[in-house]
């Protein structure tokens, strides 16, 4: 009886002990922000003297400062002279890479791509990219780097991650820089529509939240075409049904116009590229609702410093071709109307200067709130994180970025963001004295 009363008082105590800790547990940080101008990238308006109140990792409240009632204790941030947007978004990365297409890419390993990719998060976070959308990566490097960042290991934006990229033998996400004594392939790839489920299913299997194919080939890789198709599209509707099935959504690297156009009928969410997209590919993406996410800004780095860093002949040659037709080809898709998200395929230059994308994008048709909607809520409805990201509204995470002037009168001011706060952490402050 005594044993009975003494759990009794234990398991009480214990309860209490646990209450109090609950009890005990620190109410959210409240952070204000004073913004001397606010884009609001819905209605394209630019609101002064604006309040953000924001507690713990969401924004709660968002209006004119004059009738916000200040939280007490709550840290204020002031950017009167800034003009403040919502954190960025870049929907096609590839983090764990950097600017290397010769055969030394041979000898980097799997741990050092990993270590890479730790690297450019920190920069690219830096430049004002709070989330990215990282389509393509070894050996699921980016679901480790993505766990790091959400564990608080290692600074980084907000990422959604495909792992390998699916492909075909031999095709542009294949490894065919070895001979066939080698009997080397990708990890991604898979042939027929049988392997072609069951690869999807694979990757999922280990971390992947979306989907990266390969629907013709590409600029830079060894021995393909980019004009030509690869994936049938019997294979790309097997990916594409598996992988919205189990939730996920599906990129297709396409640059030639009959895979633009069989990848956009199978039901992929996304075109990465699009170089070569004709009429046809244009009014199936249309009908189908496709985004086009173009990666424009790389041709003038990659043109300027390839052979600088060692790229073979055979690559640029490619890029001679290709980069100068897309830019035309994607101007034609601008003024039909296509739905446009922001991507720059980061690592064909360096990462960090992800925001040089906005400028071309204007050159090529955009406003420049069109470009900002592409890597705001464009992007948030293409990642399906709508709810979470892409405006200043109340409910949405924290990530904000602030920089000086009007980038609607001049869109380069993104490329040197002064503040980045992400999910209501500051993580760069240019304005503090």
């Amino acid at each position: 009886m005594n044993l009975g009363r003494q759990l009794f008082a234990f398991v009480f105590l214990l309860c209490c002990s646990n209450l109090s800790s609950a009890q005990a547990a620190p109410a959210p940080k409240t952070v204000v922000i004073h913004a001397g101008h606010m884009l609001d990238v819905k209605s394209g308006k630019t609101l002064a003297n604006q309040t953000i109140i924001i507690q713990g990792d969401k924004i709660t409240q968002v209006g004119a400062a004059a009738d916000q009632v200040l939280p007490k204790d709550a840290t204020v941030i002031e950017l009167p002279n800034a003009t403040v947007l919502p954190g960025l978004i870049d929907a096609h990365t590839h983090i764990t890479y950097t600017t290397n297409f010769g055969y030394s890419r041979l000898a980097i390993s799997v741990p050092r791509q990993a270590l890479t990719g730790a690297r450019n998060a920190r920069v690219t976070l830096d430049a004002g990219f709070t989330t990215i959308r990282n389509v393509g990566a070894s050996d699921f490097t980016d679901v480790a780097l993505r766990d790091a960042i959400n564990a608080g290991d290692v600074p980084g934006p907000r990422m959604l991650v495909s792992g390998p990229a699916l492909s075909i033998t031999g095709g542009h996400c294949d490894d065919n820089l070895l001979p066939f004594e080698w009997h080397i392939q990708s990890e991604g790839v898979a042939d027929g529509v049988e392997a072609v489920q069951h690869k999807t299913r694979e990757i999922i299997k280990y971390g992947a939240d979306l989907i990266k194919i390969c629907a013709t080939g590409g600029v830079l890789s060894h021995g393909d075409n980019p004009q030509a198709s690869q994936y049938t599209l019997e294979e790309m509707k097997a990916i594409v049904a598996d992988a919205h099935r189990l939730g996920r959504k599906v990129a297709a690297h396409a640059h030639g116009a009959e895979g633009i156009r069989w990848a956009s009928e199978a039901g992929v969410d996304s075109i990465e590229h699009g170089s070569y997209i004709d009429d046809a590919a244009i009014a199936t993406m249309k009908k189908n609702g496709t985004y086009l996410v173009p990666t424009l800004y790389l041709a003038d780095w990659f043109l300027e410093n390839a052979e600088k860093i060692g790229t073979p002949a055979e690559l640029i040659a490619k890029g001679r071709e290709v980069m100068p037709a897309a830019r035309k080809n994607v101007a034609r898709a601008f003024a039909a109307g296509v739905k446009v998200g922001f991507g720059t395929d980061a690592a064909v230059y360096p990462h960090g200067l992800n925001a040089h994308e906005f400028a071309v994008m204007v050159k090529l048709g955009l406003t420049p709130l069109q470009a900002i909607q592409a890597a705001t809520v464009n992007d948030a409805d293409l990642l399906g994180w709508s709810d979470k990201v892409g405006t200043i509204e109340p409910g949405k995470w924290a990530d904000i970025v602030a920089v000086d002037g009007d980038p609607l009168a001049d869109v380069t001011t993104l490329e040197r963001v002064k503040f980045v706060m992400k999910g209501g952490e500051v993580v760069k402050n240019l304005y503090a004295k």
